[in-house]
């Protein structure tokens, strides 16, 4: 049934869960792994603090390297086909949706597998859910993998 399924990785525990939920899924169908992580460029503010942007920049790519190889390293002990990339987005949330939903799109993804904390009320409305705006703006079918917590 899904030959691409991609997921979207971070270092949460929920994004661990939906790498061994997008693991399994993909050993079950026989599918090739996208994994993406999205190196959000955020500049935190502060007055009068010099900031080395590049030096900051490397350092956010390198903990996404960090994060994918990890990842890998669950993938390949399953011996399933992964490709891994990085992409870069200024900070904010519908952006990283964005930069997942045209990133699976480009892949040819079948199914999408994000992990969510599974916030609800006032927490989900001031921080948001990059999971529910992927929802929102792609095609491809989603599967949600839910922290216990």
């Amino acid at each position: 049934m899904y030959s691409h399924i991609f997921v979207a990785v971070d270092d949460s525990e929920p994004s661990l869960l939906a790498m061994e939920e997008a693991i399994k899924l993909a050993k079950d169908q026989g599918a090739k792994l996208g994994m993406i992580y999205v190196a959000e460029m955020f500049i935190p503010a502060g007055e009068g603090i010099p900031i080395d942007f590049k030096k900051h920049e490397e350092e956010i790519i390198e903990k996404g390297k960090a994060i994918l190889k990890k990842m890998l390293a669950l993938a390949h002990h399953s011996n399933i086909p992964v490709e891994t990339q990085i992409m870069k987005v200024i900070d904010s949330e519908r952006h990283i949706a964005e930069t997942i939903v045209k990133e699976a799109e480009n892949w040819h993804a079948d199914l999408i597998v994000l992990g969510t904390h599974g916030r609800s009320g006032l927490s989900r409305l001031l921080l948001g859910s990059t999971a529910e705006e992927v929802i929102r703006k792609t095609s491809i079918p989603v599967h949600l993998v839910r922290n216990a917590e």
